[in-house]
C-alpha cells in the first residue's frame, strides 16, 4: 500500500531533523545564492564560490577596500555590461576574474585569440551557456584615469573619429609598433640613419 504524500513529507522532515548537520550547509549555500540573485547581489560574506572553469580556484576569500591593481592578481567586480539586457539576472552580480591588462596596455584580437601587449591571454568563447553566439572583444587600448577623464566616456567615439581621418582606416595595434621596432633593430635597417619613422596610419585632410 502506497503511503500518502503527507506521510512521506512527515517522514522526510523527521529524517532532515535527525540529520540537520548534513542539510544545514546546503540550505545556507542556497539561501546565500538566492539572496544574491534576487535580492541583493553585494557579497555580504567574505567567501565566494566559483563554478566555472575559467579560474583555477573554486573558493575565494574577499578583502574589501581599495588596492592598487597588479597584473595576475584576482579581483571581484560588479557586473555592469551590455549583456544585462539579455541576461538581467547578471545585473550587479559579483564576477571573480584575473587581471590581465592594466591602464595603457594595448589589447589586440586575432580571430578569437586575445592578446595584451602582444602576449596571448586567452581565447574568446564561441557561445554562451545557453548556446547564444558570442563575439570576441574589439581591439582597444585600456584607458588610464587621465584618458578616461579626458574623453569623459566617449573614447570609442573618439577612436572612430581618429580612424576616419587616417589614410589607413583602422586604429593602432601593438604589432604596428613592435613590427617597426623589430625592423629598426634588425640588419634590414642597417643603412638607415637619422630618420623619424611615423607609425600613425597617415593623415587625410578633408
Amino acid at each position: 500500500m502506497k503511503r500518502s504524500l503527507r506521510t512521506q513529507a512527515i517522514d522526510f522532515a523527521t529524517h532532515m531533523r535527525r540529520r540537520w548537520y548534513l542539510y544545514l550547509p546546503v540550505f545556507a549555500i542556497w539561501t546565500f545564492a538566492y539572496t544574491r540573485l534576487f535580492i541583493d547581489p553585494t557579497p555580504r560574506v567574505p567567501v565566494l564560490f566559483n563554478w566555472t572553469g575559467s579560474l583555477p580556484y573554486r573558493v575565494a576569500w574577499l578583502q574589501h577596500g581599495e588596492h592598487p591593481l597588479q597584473r595576475g592578481e584576482f579581483v571581484i567586480f560588479s557586473f555592469a555590461g551590455e549583456a544585462r539586457a539579455t541576461y538581467p539576472g547578471l545585473d550587479g552580480q559579483p564576477f571573480f576574474k584575473v587581471v590581465r591588462g592594466l591602464p595603457g596596455d594595448v589589447v589586440t584580437v586575432s580571430g578569437r585569440t586575445v592578446s595584451v601587449n602582444g602576449v596571448v591571454v586567452g581565447t574568446a568563447k564561441a557561445q554562451a551557456f545557453d548556446r547564444r553566439p558570442l563575439e570576441p572583444i574589439a581591439p582597444t587600448v585600456i584607458q588610464t584615469q587621465g584618458t578616461a577623464e579626458f574623453y569623459q566616456g566617449k573614447a570609442d567615439k573618439a577612436l572612430e573619429g581618429v580612424k576616419a581621418s587616417q589614410a589607413i582606416p583602422r586604429n593602432l595595434v601593438a604589432s604596428d609598433v613592435t613590427g617597426t621596432a623589430l625592423w629598426l633593430i634588425s640588419d634590414a635597417s642597417a643603412f638607415v640613419t637619422g630618420q623619424t619613422i611615423v607609425v600613425d596610419g597617415g593623415l587625410v585632410m578633408h
